[in-house]
């Protein structure tokens, strides 16, 4: 369950993290008022749970009370990614010395949380991994010994703090752990934690993403869970009505297969290189030709999706159907996103001939195909 940013800094505020002073808004009048209350410039900021809502716009500045107004009736009611904006937060705009990251999430192959951190924050953690890994700091917390004081002092110290400051860090470190531990985090990040001219440390954007599984203990996060299922659920409604088993996730390599197991193969192999699965779509055994064209449909029309790979091991359902299926869609709207395909199984032949003749071309590795999904996401942003 994804929290909203301001829902996120709420609970990091009862923990004593600082965060920018600001308000909700859901109306233009609300925005003036809350802006009038603070001291410019100002940040106007979109509330939807799509991740890089700042480069699709939702991040907008003001100089003063009528400048945020002005801004805030370009965002609210329009699209950030296919999510409508309903609401914003108006906040101060801090005086940046420097920006860091610090993040906990799970790492499912240690079986453990893991600490982040990073002196280049602002950016999308997973860039920063890909362009300069030096500059991640990771911890693993031992799920029995947890997460101690000098563990945060020395992530502080890596950072290049000493002295008072690295003692002020590392507290706020320690804070947001327990964050994550008290509220069954998944994910819980401060990006960027702003260090700020007067020396002091906001977070000014957070994130938390709590896992499901435990909502049984944070009865009061179950009401919006089901608000947040409506609001960002429409591709999910599309492929329920089509027959399809659809979950939106947060990548933008798009994924369709037949099979539950096959599609978890395919994620996982993305991943593997290097990629981050934006879908699980799984169209079943034996897809009619129709049943491909509709799931080729919503993936295409997710914008996050950079590229599609379909992976179809066809037992019951025929490699000749699903070629039919691909093709039905490229006649009907064409391939407005690169697609990467593999088919094997039943009928494949059949199904590699008719691709092949229509110019579409066809691979049999999964590995190869995914790493050329995965290539092509990257090459397109």
């Amino acid at each position: 369950m994804r929290l909203h940013e301001y829902e996120a800094k709420e609970i990091l505020s009862r923990y004593e993290i600082r965060i920018p002073e600001g308000g909700l808004a859901t109306s233009l009048s609300r925005v003036r008022e809350i802006a009038t209350e603070l001291h410019p410039p100002l940040m106007v900021k979109a509330q939807v749970l799509v991740s890089g809502r700042g480069k699709a716009g939702g991040i907008l500045f003001a100089n003063s009370p009528s400048e945020a107004e002005t801004v805030a009736k370009r965002l609210l009611g329009a699209e950030i990614k296919a999510s409508k904006v309903r609401f914003l937060l108006v906040e101060e705009k801090l005086s940046v010395k420097r920006e860091l990251y610090f993040g906990v999430t799970v790492d499912r192959s240690n079986q453990c949380y893991v600490a982040m951190a990073s002196s280049t924050g602002g950016m999308e953690i997973e860039e920063v991994a890909v362009a300069m890994p030096e500059k991640i700091i990771r911890f693993l917390i031992h799920p029995l010994d947890g997460f101690h004081s000098h563990d945060a002092v020395e992530i502080a110290r890596k950072l290049g703090y000493s002295n008072g400051p690295r003692l002020k860090l590392a507290a706020i470190l320690g804070k947001l752990y327990q964050v994550a531990m008290d509220y069954d985090g998944e994910l819980v990040e401060m990006n960027p934690l702003v260090e700020t001219v007067s020396g002091d440390f906001v977070a000014a954007d957070a994130r938390l993403i709590v896992d499901n599984n435990a909502l049984y203990r944070h009865p009061e996060l179950e009401k919006r869970l089901r608000e947040q299922r409506t609001e960002a659920s429409v591709l999910e409604m599309k492929a329920r009505q089509k027959g399809l088993a659809y979950v939106k996730l947060e990548g933008n390599v798009g994924v369709i297969g037949n099979g539950a197991g096959l599609v978890m193969a395919t994620l996982d192999t993305i991943q593997l290189h290097g990629g981050k699965p934006a879908n699980f779509l799984d169209v079943g055994g034996g897809a009619s030709m129709a049943k491909v064209a509709a799931a080729l449909d919503i993936v295409f029309s997710d914008p996050e999706v950079s590229t599609i790979f379909v992976n179809i091991l066809g037992g019951i359902t025929r490699c000749d159907e699903v070629a039919k299926g691909i093709l039905m869609k490229r006649k009907r709207s064409g391939f407005v996103k690169p697609i990467v395909i593999r088919l094997v199984g039943t009928n494949e032949e059949e199904g590699r001939r008719v691709l092949r003749e229509a110019g579409v071309p066809v691979m049999d590795s999964m590995e190869d195909a995914a790493e050329k999904a995965v290539e092509l996401a990257i090459r397109r942003g």
